[in-house]
């Protein structure tokens, strides 16, 4: 009897667990990367989120939390702007190693892909 009641707890806690989503999804950066010869930026916003903080980025870095609000180019990324400000080749790769974010296939446009909800008080 006491394995049903457990078991029968067991199944109403995973039935009420809300249904997870992808919630920082992946963001395309096209503004200038085409334009300039290169493949777009894929930017893995949630396998940064999964490491830090919204803070970390969008405080202490000065990011906007807004997709597109932000004008990043490589000349500011080189000289310790933007992603430039960890990828410097101490905290994180440097960039050298270009087909780590212009990955996108050609006309990709700017925007987030995937889960955009991200549950805070803006719009994404």
């Amino acid at each position: 009897m006491r394995f049903v009641r457990l078991s029968t707890l067991c199944l109403l806690l995973v039935l009420c667990v809300p249904q997870a989503e992808a919630e920082y999804a992946d963001v395309v950066l096209n503004r200038t990367a085409e334009a300039a010869g290169v493949r777009p930026v894929i930017y893995p916003h949630w396998f940064h989120r999964m490491r830090f903080r919204c803070k970390v980025c969008h405080s202490e870095l000065g990011f906007v939390m807004r997709a597109g609000a932000n004008k990043i180019d490589m000349a500011g990324i080189m000289e310790g702007k933007f992603c430039g400000m960890c990828h410097n080749g101490e905290i994180a790769w440097n960039v050298e190693h270009c087909d780590r974010c212009h990955s996108g296939l050609p006309g990709l446009k700017s925007g987030i892909r995937g889960g955009d909800s991200a549950g805070g008080p803006g719009y994404w």
